[in-house]
């Protein structure tokens, strides 16, 4: 199992709370990751608007230049035909006649290209009442296509992040419930004179408020990160130097549990990023890794770079499921550590801009 984190020269992902707008380049939370925000710039944005107008107005005169031509032409005939005196008298009749059969075709034509955004308004309707995950069909217009699209991906967004906060919810309750249910037994126990009040239970219960302090402080970490306010200290940073010193951190865990913990690296990296931030999220993976990986296994540090990204990764022999694309997600048994994989999870996208200073140190 392998899990890590990317850290790119250059990415934004910003966002704001809807209802409050997205403007200039606040990234919206339903986008793809995959997908650039804002998807054009205001200038091409207006270059497709005009250019929708322009089509617009050409079938509007295409229309006009058809049925006067049609008109004309009819006249042309009956006049031939039928005389002066006899087109005199039938002409306005057959005018009107020609009016109402292009005004029906018209009407039916606007129905079809207007199909798709009434299709479009219904599901708006539906994902306000909650229903997010509604889809509507692409067709129609090149335009209305690619605004079918957009919301699609928006709607299936809303349902992914919908479900991942109610899962969030779950799991942050029965972690809070955790370390106080084992603070009130004690202190009951004690004041009911079941237990003694010595140091091995004041212990017990100093043990459970730090760790009670670690959950408040990774949900703050998270409430942070998710409005994009979290602060970053950028500085010049050896990643490899940083990723070791956390690893040797680790070392006496991993010996008792007799697991090899090691890093990999090329060469040395120097990034402008925030070392504490960096040094939390690799934290929480050596951590779960270890705490997952049977006795005799390995867990590898490893760090690569590309042309313009540096990603760590923490592979490890144990039997964690891979949620997300790169980071591990614990199984559903392991709830103890899901608050700070979300926090984990969290963090890479918020640490935005990690630019790198040494490229030749990277070959």
């Amino acid at each position: 199992m392998a899990s890590g984190i990317a850290l790119p020269t250059e990415r934004h992902r910003q966002w704001g709370p809807p209802g409050r707008g997205w403007g200039g380049r606040r990234r919206p939370p339903w986008w793809p990751d995959g997908e650039a925000w804002p998807p054009q710039d205001p200038q091409a944005s207006r270059a497709i608007s005009r250019r929708f107008m322009r089509r617009a107005a050409l079938f509007v005169l295409l229309f006009i230049l058809l049925v006067a031509s049609v008109v004309v032409g009819l006249a042309w005939l009956l006049g031939t035909l039928l005389g002066e005196q006899v087109l005199t008298a039938v002409l306005p009749a057959i005018a009107v006649l020609i009016g109402l059969v292009l005004v029906i075709r018209l009407v039916r034509g606007i129905g079809r290209a207007a199909a798709p955004l009434g299709d479009l308004i219904e599901a708006s309707g539906r994902v306000e009442a909650g229903e997010f995950g509604a889809q509507v069909g692409v067709r129609g217009p090149r335009e209305i296509r690619a605004l079918a699209r957009a919301f699609n991906a928006m709607s299936a967004r809303l349902a992914e992040d919908t479900a991942d906060r109610r899962l969030l919810l779950a799991d942050v309750s029965h972690e809070l419930r955790t370390p106080l249910t084992i603070i009130q037994g004690n202190v009951e126990g004690m004041l009911d004179g079941l237990y003694p009040a010595d140091v091995r239970h004041l212990e017990r219960i100093l043990a459970e408020t730090r760790q009670l302090e670690r959950l408040v402080e990774d949900l703050r970490t998270l409430s942070l990160a998710d409005a994009g306010a979290l602060p970053l200290h950028r500085e010049p940073t050896d990643l490899v130097a940083l990723a070791t010193d956390v690893v040797g951190g680790f070392e006496p865990q991993a010996a008792g549990d007799g697991v090899v913990l090691t890093v990999e690296a090329d060469a040395s990296c120097v990034l402008d990023l925030d070392p504490r931030r960096v040094r939390q999220v690799l934290g929480n993976l050596v951590s779960n890794a270890l705490r997952h990986t049977p006795a005799g296994r390995r867990v590898i540090v490893a760090i690569r770079a590309t042309a313009d990204t540096v990603e760590l990764t923490v592979s490890d022999t144990g039997s964690g499921r891979g949620h997300g694309g790169s980071l591990p997600f614990p199984a559903s048994t392991r709830r103890a550590t899901i608050l700070r994989w979300t926090v984990t999870r969290c963090l890479p996208d918020s640490a935005k801009g990690m630019r790198q200073l040494n490229k030749q140190s990277m070959a």
